[in-house]
């Protein structure tokens, strides 16, 4: 797999809507939704949606992340307009796991980690600020399209990014959002994303789909001491 040979500095990003606002957590708001593909469009990776580092994105586990959303999505009071504000779904997942594969390799490179514990306490934090599991859920399947089972990768990223910013020094200022975006774009660059061009091109200075429109920030609150502290 590929490595970089130094560490870089670091971006931070954001989540589900709560009250209080003390973490960011980057995402994209994708584009014109494309069918699922069958191939790679590069022959050199037949059935990738995406390589990353020297590793495949399949598009059967970009396919399985979709369906999840869409079957919480069709059991939701709201399903259909659920639905109909997601049907770029496909880019949003895939634009989302590749963004989380540069999250896992920047805290590599800074030693950074999530433990059970914190993932516990955080997630048990944003349930409390936000009412309670079922609210939680509702949220992050509205504004984010996440599904249940997917909370966790949520929450095991808002831990690692608020970290990585800790680590590299950066606030919500904008001389702190930059250095997080050099960490980000240095590694994007570093790991030599290849997106199937169905799903368009990966934008390394953005840290996202080129075919994404520019990048909302999602703020998720949580406890001071939830994901702070080692464990």
């Amino acid at each position: 797999m590929h490595r970089r040979t130094q560490p870089h500095t670091y971006r931070r990003t954001q989540q589900p809507r709560t009250p209080r606002r003390t973490a960011l957590a980057v995402s994209a708001a994708l584009l014109v939704a494309a069918p699922l593909l069958t191939a790679c469009g590069s022959d050199a990776h037949p059935g990738a949606a995406a390589v990353v580092g020297g590793e495949r994105i399949d598009v059967a586990s970009l396919q399985a992340q979709v369906k999840d959303v869409r079957d919480a999505q069709a059991a939701s009071p709201e399903s259909a307009q659920l639905v109909a504000a997601t049907g770029d779904l496909d880019r949003r997942k895939l634009n989302s796991m590749i963004f989380d594969r540069v999250v896992e390799e920047v805290a590599r490179d800074h030693g950074v980690t999530a433990s059970r514990a914190e993932l516990q306490r955080t997630r048990t934090a944003f349930v409390r600020q936000s009412g309670g599991e079922d609210r939680l859920a509702a949220a992050l399947l509205q504004e984010q399209g996440v599904a249940p089972d997917q909370i966790d990768g949520v929450v095991r990223r808002n831990i690692l990014l608020n970290k990585i910013a800790a680590e590299v020094g950066a606030d919500d200022s904008p001389e702190g959002q930059k250095k997080l975006t050099d960490v980000f774009t240095a590694a994007s660059k570093d790991l030599g994303i290849d997106v199937n061009p169905r799903y368009g091109a990966w934008d390394d200075a953005q840290i996202q789909l080129a075919t994404a429109t520019p990048p909302w920030l999602r703020r998720i609150s949580q406890d001071p001491n939830a994901a702070g502290a080692g464990a």
